[in-house]
């Protein structure tokens, strides 16, 4: 009897020990890392989805495919697709597929041909006078290559196994999204993990008269292309379409609060940049804005700060983006934003709420269309694919396509003089390019490396000029690399190229000390 006893005790006690091992696993069932990021596994709840994603641009389908390559249950939901955006409408490939990038970079190539047939009279071309150019032709052209990759994105998610709901949703709780759908049905489905990429969207400026204007969105689908432009703003979208639109021959009037355009770049090639759109015609206003808009029989009238009257077919207002997150319901779960309405995310892109991420322009870290395919692709390998990964902002390459391009990768020599521990080299080289010997065009490209003196190491580089977008990627491994100036100048070049400048810039420009303020050649 006592041994039976014994044994019953035994068990009771193994069972209650059992329980509550049980108990604790269930409530602390998270993967930590780094004492920063907590994963939640869900326990032994179920979902609809392990992953549902709102949003279906760039980020949000990397994101998508991903983990569904590692084995999730993945839905994702966008806004029905049409060219210029809404509250309500959007489409599979999100901004820079349908109302960025893609089609922006179609527009700059349609606009560099009209200067490209002047260049080539000198290099034996006679071509007649009369010669046309058909804006309508381009516009659907466009609009026909977005459907295309709009399609292409769709059977991309198809195929990966993601469902696609087409409706737009929002944040019910840590572990649901409502679906509204086209004909205005709510559907809710529960998931594991939620991740927001719903992007950036345009915003206006609160100026009298502002309903004139057009944003970026209505920029790429003009009905008739303008013989007189405005543009408000200095940032990368203001310089490409001034470009683009003069380049299509329109009077183009740039307005920008600061001395020179495109805030935040290197000084000395911002002041390339503004020379250079100065000598293809565009009419420059530095530290000027608009004060009302007004229409007129003559087209919109355009009253600047300085009481300066203009009058365009359009006025573009190119002056910011803003975090798309108003219609999201984000309170519901206790999701955090910031003042401008971006969600706040730690080095993983996890919110506040474990079960909830964000990534892409949404959470406005660095806006940029491969920054947000990187995030997307670490949320997968850190929630599904079992390697927590962080993404990495160091050296980051980008362009602004304005005519002819900026490329930079790195530091600014502002930049670099703000975190340098001890003097920088800055070597530079200023020339025609060899297109331009013959075509007589007068427009100098420019090329830039900072060099951190001690360690030779090169923290930053720079390109204005004809293909600078495709010398930049190439440059940009170097310094992802951690390359040496020493290493550049022992690289045998590619003659003859615009490119071999990079490794035969022997001779030092200037040198910046450590508490110094930059100068520059121009």
């Amino acid at each position: 009897m006592l041994i039976i006893y014994c044994v019953v005790l035994i068990i009771s006690v193994g069972l209650f020990a059992y329980s509550i091992l049980y108990i604790m696993a269930s409530l602390g069932r998270k993967m930590k890392v780094d004492g920063v990021l907590e994963i939640p596994d869900g326990g032994d709840a179920h979902y609809d989805y392990d992953l549902f994603v709102i949003g279906a641009g760039s980020g949000g389908v990397r994101a998508a495919r991903f983990s569904a390559q590692f084995g999730a249950k993945v839905g994702i939901c966008e806004l029905p697709f049409h060219p210029i955006s809404s509250e309500t409408i959007g489409g599979v490939g999100g901004t820079c597929v349908i109302r960025g990038c893609v089609p922006k970079k179609i527009l700059v190539y349609g606009a560099s041909y009209g200067p490209e047939l002047e260049d080539a009279r000198n290099y034996g071309w006679e071509i007649n006078e009369n010669v046309n150019f058909n804006w309508k032709k381009l516009l659907q052209k466009k609009t026909e290559e977005i459907v295309r990759l709009n399609g292409i994105y769709k059977r991309l998610l198809s195929n990966a196994g993601v469902k696609l709901f087409e409706g737009e949703g929002r944040v019910v709780s840590p572990h649901e999204v409502e679906v509204i759908q086209l004909d205005g049905t709510k559907i809710c489905y529960s998931a594991k993990h939620i991740l927001i990429a719903t992007g950036g969207r345009a915003q206006r400026p609160a100026i009298p008269g502002q309903e004139l204007a057009i944003t970026s969105d209505e920029a790429l689908s003009l009905e008739e292309l303008p013989k007189r432009a405005v543009v408000l703003g200095g940032g990368y979208i203001a310089v490409e379409f001034a470009s683009i639109w003069r380049g299509m021959g329109a009077t183009v009037d740039l307005l920008f609060r600061k001395e020179l355009p495109l805030r935040g770049f290197d000084d000395e090639m911002r002041a390339v940049v503004a020379r250079n759109l100065e000598g293809r015609g565009i009419h420059m206003h530095p530290q000027t804005s608009i004060s009302e808009l007004v229409k007129t029989d003559e087209g919109i009238k355009v009253r600047t700060s300085h009481g300066e009257e203009l009058i365009a077919d359009v006025v573009l207002f190119a002056t910011g983006r803003a975090p798309n997150s108003k219609r999201l319901n984000l309170e519901a779960a206790g999701v955090e934003l910031d003042q401008i309405g971006a969600i706040k995310v730690n080095e993983y892109s996890q919110t506040n709420v474990p079960s909830i991420w964000a990534i892409g322009d949404v959470t406005n870290r660095v806006n940029l269309t491969p920054v947000a395919l990187m995030e997307g692709s670490c949320f997968a390998k850190t929630v599904f694919g079992g390697k927590p990964e962080k993404p990495d902002y160091d050296n980051i390459p980008c362009a602004v396509f304005c005519i002819p391009p900026l490329s930079v990768v790195g530091l600014s020599e502002e930049q670099a003089k703000e975190q340098a521990n001890g003097e920088l080299q800055v070597f530079t080289s200023t020339f025609n390019p060899m297109k331009n010997t013959i075509s007589g065009r007068q427009e100098k490209s420019i090329m830039k490396l900072i060099v951190e003196a001690e360690t030779d190491k090169v923290l930053g580089a720079a390109m204005c000029g004809p293909d600078a977008p495709e010398i930049m990627q190439g440059i940009a491994i170097a310094l992802k690399c951690g390359a040496t100036k020493a290493q550049f100048d022992s690289t045998v070049g590619i003659h003859p190229s615009a490119a071999e400048e990079f490794v035969t810039m022997r001779s030092e420009t200037r040198r910046v000390p450590a508490a110094g303020k930059p100068k520059t050649n121009l």
